[in-house]
């Protein structure tokens, strides 16, 4: 069994950079599971961006649905996985899945319950949705409520949680 620890805040919050700074307490090789996809320029130069504050120390695997699988098989490869992130991921599942967002939920579901069965500690990045208004569309009511049932699943299985505020990161379990 390995640790498991989630990284939640708002947007610009400072979570991938404090999530990349516990990932590099380990020694290389670290991997990095990218759950986004290059949809438009600003997606794929924001990717870039990020590429390019990891070293060579650092090998991306690039999985926007199968997040439980890719680990799984790349696991043994490195001494610690950054999931970037439950966001994207859960948007992905949304929109690919022919159950919506139930059949998304039950994957998140399967996931959280593969923690305790893991070998190299994984460490996971979210952003915090439901702390905005309520959204007008009914699609981006969906997605708020399953990123957040998403969210409190993980870190109910996760060993540590963390949310980041202004770039400063609180423990909170």
């Amino acid at each position: 069994m390995s640790k498991t620890v989630l990284v939640t805040g708002g947007a610009r919050s400072g979570k991938s950079r404090f999530a990349e700074g516990l990932a590099e307490s380990y020694a290389p090789l670290r991997g990095y599971l990218a759950t986004g996809e290059a949809g438009d320029a600003e997606m794929a130069e924001r990717i870039e961006r990020h590429r390019g504050r990891r070293g060579p120390e650092w090998q991306t695997v690039e999985e926007p649905v199968g997040v439980e699988a890719a680990i799984r098989a790349h696991e043994h490869r490195f001494n610690v996985i950054l999931m970037d992130c439950v966001t994207l991921w859960v948007t992905n599942l949304l929109f690919r899945c022919e159950g919506g967002a139930q059949e998304a939920l039950a994957q998140v579901k399967s996931f959280a319950g593969s923690f305790p069965y893991l070998n190299t500690p994984l460490i996971i990045v979210t952003n915090e949705v439901g702390m905005g208004i309520v959204p007008e569309h009914q699609l981006s009511r969906t997605f708020r409520d399953l990123a957040g049932e998403a969210n409190e699943i993980i870190a109910a299985a996760a060993d540590e949680v963390y949310v980041t505020i202004s770039g400063l990161p609180l423990r909170l379990k």
